[in-house]
């Protein structure tokens, strides 16, 4: 709040339907004013009603982002966390499941809202007892009360689907899953009520109603029902204890098993809970596990989710930097990146919005713009795209969203044909834009667009549960097995995480991928009902999961070796296909998993045309830089020297030991060098390679493409975080630089790693002609001390006899005062700026990662010799030039003059050629 009061803070602490809430609500109505903030809009309107019913509608308010009710006299307001107005003052303030503050995506909010949400005479915050340590931490004065449940709540082990009690909630945690158990619900039982997030509030709250009317006795719903919904629920049945959270398919933790079971029960009314029979495989709950969720006893937090509130808006760079700090406290961790911050990075890059960007009150508009929530679940990338049409009306002119605009965009919205996931993106649309409407400042006739946005949502949401009452309650369901025998099949059907299709809990075979396979002990005259079985029910499932593979998100596939060490691309553990030799390195042929061209026709094409978008859009994500060089490659309007090194290096995977190439650098002028250099390489002392290459994903993918090219089987790599490797063998050291590494001895140093030692060491030079290197990084690194000498040698230094001479340092001082110092000559070769590696920092070996103990031996000084030229020619010399003397240096090299800076660049060779050619350049 804009106040900061110093009122009695209470933190309400307990398990689930131990009426936290309703001693909330009632402490509100007992002062002068109050607000409270809730996780759900839906939870949110259910408070609102109740205080209307005590307060009158003239004097509450409720405000979410999609929905604002503001009466003029309101003094109680019930809101969402996010849309609490922090500005007011108010008598009474709390915050509602205040442990959602651990969320990766919304806990900065709630973080927020504990530490600063405060009343002017009371302020509490309701949450899990697992919340109590922070408190007492992050707040010593609170008061924490410990609220124990109403009702006991008992585990019951599982159970079929048919032979659940009525009133029993089950959870899934996919839309497949959830219309998949509705579905034979409806045979079963009669019918079945469905509770997602992803589902209009209006929607949940018909489905809601038409289960607490006992229209139906079942209800399925993904984990928002463990988001403080009121139901009367005296069961719940997991139907899978894993979900994918949005980056990886991972358990649920025991805090959250007991969220969700601890709906079971209503007040004194006592619950139980347990799996879905059939549905949990080797993954069910422990016996530790079922104790403590029946004791309530839940791991406590260590940390919170914390953002800053109030970023810096001095420019673009300035907020996103401010919303990337870290809090400077333990107990707060920085969020991760959420949507709204992704998509506010990707505006910045776009210059058509940057140029309409001129000072913080546009800066804060463009914040505001891009916290506009992804209810479409589009992800950054298009949900940028559609902040960026938006933001030239924002921008500009009177800053807001002409009239004829929105009205166009609502009236392609009004249309109420189409099956559930139709509607379900119609009404994500109009969620978007009736939270669009709710910013007053924002759209032309305000008033008249909150009204037909609302309108349109309403429409859309009544559609929906009409759908979905119509497939999943009112008509007859399909039959399973039509045909195949009186009687068979006709209870329980399902189809476990694994794949395995279950009638009554028996096996009947496994789904692998696209492909039914029956169990290989079957009787032989089971074998032809079973396949008869399966293909009639799997029909629409195989239409389903390859419309499901269409529409999932790049994360469910992967890339690894198979068996045979092919570059196999996979569905969770399924095969859909592998890569094969195609006309170059980056553009390879797919060959498809036999079950794929087995499939019908469109289903076939459906997961064809994902598999190939989705090996682009890995190419694009992990090898873009590669992708840049090879298109500059093949470009006409690219100089012939530049397309000549660019083929060689995307030849060689975008790492290339420098002495294979260095007459093509050499004969690159200024202007060409600047173009590789802005295509991402870095021109280094011993290698030449894109920065990009170093990172994991970059490295997995070479080593995919080159698999393929090869026709041989994908090598085994490092370890992600490996930059020395100790016990390590690559075949080659061409198969070593296609790793990112370089072969130091009987070790491999990766190839940015050792650029950086050697940047160190010419650094050091500017101590005068004979210098000692600081061995520190290299010992951070793991290095040995033979391993360190044996690189600098390789880039051209050679040890001293011993310390530097009164001689050595005159000479240094004479020097004239424009003459450019040992560190600027070597940002030719390795610019200061380079991004050589996202985890330079980072010391790790094969065998340990701890850093080798410094040597105990005097101090080693070093001289530049100078790096040795390729060889031409048989005879391994340039023309013109004398031959060395047999078993020794030549005369020249072993005569030591006085080293001028320009001389010195010239006969360095390599990079600091090319910085001598660019100063004789500028001189002319």
């Amino acid at each position: 709040m804009s106040q900061q009061f110093h009122s009695p803070i209470t933190a309400v602490l307990g398990p689930t339907n131990t009426g936290k809430t309703h001693l909330a609500v009632e402490r509100m109505c007992a002062h002068s004013s109050g607000m409270i903030g809730f996780p759900l809009r839906l939870l949110a309107r259910e408070v609102y009603d109740r205080v209307v019913a005590l307060k009158g509608e003239n004097r509450v308010a409720l405000v979410t982002g999609e929905e604002k009710i503001v009466p003029p006299d309101a003094r109680w307001f019930l809101c969402t966390a996010e849309a609490m107005p922090m500005d007011r003052d108010f008598g009474f303030v709390a915050i509602d499941e205040a442990q959602l503050a651990i969320n990766p995506e919304r806990g900065h909010i709630f973080t927020n809202r504990i530490l600063h949400a405060r009343g002017r005479d009371e302020t509490m915050i309701l949450g899990s007892e697992s919340l109590r340590p922070l408190i007492r931490q992050l707040l010593p004065d609170a008061e924490i009360i410990t609220r124990p449940r109403f009702s006991t709540l008992t585990y019951v082990g599982p159970r079929k689907l048919s032979r659940l009690p009525r009133r029993s909630a089950i959870v899934a945690f996919s839309i497949e899953d959830v219309y998949a158990i509705a579905e034979m619900l409806r045979r079963q039982h009669g019918g079945a009520a469905i509770v997602m997030g992803s589902l209009s509030p209006q929607t949940r709250n018909a489905q809601v109603k038409m289960y607490q009317d006992g229209e139906v006795d079942f209800l399925v719903a993904t984990d928002a029902i463990g988001m403080g919904l009121n139901l009367d629920v005296s069961h719940i049945a997991f139907a899978a204890l894993k979900k994918f959270d949005g980056r990886r398919r991972r358990r649920l933790t025991l805090s959250e098993i007991g969220q969700i079971a601890g709906r079971a029960g209503r007040h004194q009314k006592d619950g139980s809970f347990g799996v879905l029979s059939g549905s949990i495989s080797s993954d069910e709950l422990q016996v530790e596990e079922i104790e403590r969720l029946e004791d309530h006893d839940f791991p406590t937090l260590d940390w919170l989710y914390w953002r800053e509130a109030e970023p810096d808006c001095s420019s673009v760079d300035d907020l996103i930097q401010s919303l990337e700090e870290g809090p400077g406290e333990r107990l707060l961790q920085p969020a991760p990146e959420a949507i709204d911050l992704a998509v506010l990075k990707r505006l910045a890059q776009d210059q058509n919005v940057r140029k309409l960007v001129s000072g913080s009150d546009d800066v804060r508009r463009l914040w505001e713009a891009a916290s506009i929530p992804d209810f479409r679940k589009v992800g950054a990338d298009h949900q940028a795209r559609f902040v960026a049409s938006l933001w030239p009306w924002l921008a500009q002119g009177s800053g807001r969203i002409p009239h004829a605009r929105m009205a166009q965009e609502i009236a392609r919205l009004e249309n109420v044909q189409g099956d559930i996931s139709t509607l379900a993106a119609r009404i994500a649309a109009a969620r978007s834009w009736s939270y669009i409407a709710q910013k007053p400042h924002w759209v032309e006739r305000a008033e008249a667009m909150v009204e037909r946005t609302q309108s349109l949502e309403q429409m859309l949401s009544d559609a929906m549960h009409s759908q979905l009452t119509q497939r999943f309650v009112d008509k007859r369901t399909r039959v399973l097995m039509r045909g195949l025998g009186k009687n068979l099949f006709d209870q329980d059907v399902a189809i476990e995480p694994d794949g395995t299709l279950l009638v009554e809990g028996l096996e009947i075979g496994v789904l692998r991928g696209f492909q039914f396979v029956v169990p290989s002990d079957s009787r032989r005259e089971d074998r032809k009902m079973l396949l008869a079985a399966a293909e009639r029910y799997l029909g629409q499932i195989m239409t389903d999961k390859a419309d499901a593979l269409a529409k999932a998100p790049d994360s469910v596939l992967s890339l690894v070796p198979d068996a045979a060490g092919q570059s196999a691309i996979m569905w969770v553990d399924s095969r859909l296909a592998v890569l094969s030799k195609g006309k170059g390195l980056l553009h390879p042929e797919l060959k498809f998993d036999p079950s794929v061209k087995e499939m019908s026709a469109d289903n076939a094409k459906k997961v064809e045309d994902r598999v190939r978008l989705w090996l682009e859009n890995m190419k694009t994500k992990h090898l873009e830089g590669l992708m840049k060089i090879d298109a500059l490659a093949s470009d006409a309007d690219t100089p012939p020297s530049v397309r000549a090194l660019f083929a060689q290096i995307v030849e060689a995977g975008g790492i290339i030991p420098r002495l294979k190439v260095d007459q093509a650098v050499r004969a690159l002028d200024n202007d060409m060098r600047g173009v590789a250099r802005r295509a991402g390489l870095v021109f280094g002392a011993l290698d030449i390679f894109h920065h990009a290459l170093m990172k994991p994903g970059a490295v997995l993918w070479r080593s995919a493409l080159f698999a393929a090219f090869d026709e041989q089987p994908m090598m085994q790599l490092p370890d992600d975080n490996a930059v020395h490797l100790k016990e390590w063998k690559f075949a080659s050291p061409d198969i070593a630089s296609r790793s990112g590494f370089r072969p130091v001895g009987s070790e491999y140093v990766r190839v940015d790693m050792a650029e950086r030692l050697i940047k160190q060491a010419h650094e050091a030079r500017q101590a005068g002609h004979v210098f000692a290197i600081d061995p520190a990084l290299a010992t951070s690194l793991g290095l040995s001390s033979s391993i360190h000498e044996a690189l600098l040698e390789m880039a051209g230094f050679v040890k001293a006899d011993g310390p530097p001479a009164d001689g050595d340092a005159k000479a240094d001082a004479t020097k004239p005062e424009n003459s450019p110092s040992p560190a600027e000559e070597v940002k030719g070769a390795i610019k200061a700026d380079e991004k050589l590696a996202p985890d330079a920092a980072v010391v790790a070996t094969t065998e340990s990662n701890e850093a080798v103990e410094p040597d105990k031996t005097p101090e080693t000084f070093w001289r530049w010799q100078g790096m040795r030229k390729p060889q031409h020619g048989k005879s391994g010399q340039k023309k013109g030039k004398r031959p060395p003397r047999k078993g020794g240096r030549t005369d020249q090299s072993r005569k030591q003059p006085a080293r001028k800076p320009e001389p010195v660049l010239a006969k360095a060779g390599g990079a600091f050629a090319e910085l001598a050619a660019l100063k004789d350049s500028m001189k002319k």
